[in-house]
């Protein structure tokens, strides 16, 4: 069976929001991609009061500096597309109220025909949870707990009813309901997240960043959990690749994954391919100067993949 393959959609500085972002979408369902992505990123602090990822030291990249709403994207791909699943990867839950943000992944996914898939994580950024309001910031595990349970009440069958914590929602009519079970897909960085995505997400959300090795034995870990858990339902696997695109071949001894031209990125995707995972999808925004470049280069890596087999 065929991996899947999804790209991002384009939401760095260089574009334009409103005309790149259906133009991108529309070609790459073209080409042949089955899914379109978007993340994340609410603000960017100058200075910042702590590194990327959380980790001291390390700088913020520029393309942090303006990120259009994630699901605010996603609306304008889907009347541009038919077939292509429309995801977050990720959408910080904690920092949007969990009724609403519930509802609105509801009406998107209603709007495209069932094609919503909800990757939720809880976010890194102290100066995001600040400007948002929300915290506190040392409970977000919790807090993104209850906000799948006020989604996966929220997209049930009417009345909903929820008692939890922090909100509660007496016998009510809410619609408009999601056309399938709505997937929610979770990163994994701890013990305590894995357990997360085994007991409450249908799958996971890997990034491709330490090799095909290390990818395997997270897999392998997150399975012998579910095992250890009782889970026996499967868990669906899509993963991100932040792709470090350049025209020519990269031909330093410290070539990461998938950094370099396209045909590197081929062979790193042909060396994960034998994991067992089902859909890899790029982010190859930050190394494209235009929206142009951006889907000649999505066409030329989705067909050389193809041809080698994946």
């Amino acid at each position: 069976m065929a991996i899947r393959l999804g790209l991002s959609l384009p939401q760095a500085r260089q574009y334009d929001l409103g005309r790149d972002v259906p133009d991108v979408a529309r070609t790459a369902e073209r080409i042949g991609y089955e899914s379109l992505w978007v993340y994340e990123r609410a603000l960017f602090p100058d200075p910042p009061t702590q590194g990327l990822g959380g980790m001291e030291g390390v700088p913020w990249p520029d393309h942090y500096r303006a990120v259009p709403e994630p699901l605010v994207t996603l609306t304008l791909a889907v009347a541009a597309t038919e077939r292509a699943e429309l995801g977050t990867s990720v959408l910080v839950a904690p920092l949007h109220g969990p009724f609403q943000l519930a509802k609105s992944l509801a009406t998107l996914d209603a709007a495209s025909g069932g094609r919503v898939v909800a990757g939720l994580g809880t976010g890194w950024s102290t100066d995001e949870y600040a400007a948002a309001g929300v915290g506190p910031f040392a409970e977000r595990g919790r807090i993104l707990d209850e906000i799948i349970d006020v989604c996966r009440a929220v997209w049930g069958p009417d009345p909903v009813r929820y008692e939890g914590r922090h909100l509660r929602i007496a016998s009510a009519a809410v619609g408009p309901k999601p056309v399938r079970p709505l997937p929610v897909l979770l990163p994994s960085f701890s013990r305590k997240s894995m357990l997360r995505l085994v007991d409450r997400a249908d799958g996971w959300m890997p990034i491709a960043m330490a090799g095909p090795r290390q990818l395997a034995e997270e897999w392998s870990q997150l399975r012998d959990l579910a095992a250890e858990r009782g889970r026996t339902r499967p868990i669906r696997t899509s993963v991100r690749v932040n792709a470090q695109y350049t025209p020519k071949a990269y031909d330093g001894s410290d070539r990461a994954p998938f950094q370099g031209s396209v045909d590197q990125m081929v062979e790193d995707l042909v060396a994960h391919a034998g994991i067992g995972l089902e859909e890899y999808f790029f982010d190859l925004q930050g190394g494209t100067r235009d929206a142009q470049e951006l889907k000649d280069v999505a066409a030329e890596l989705y067909e050389k993949a193809r041809a080698a087999g994946v």
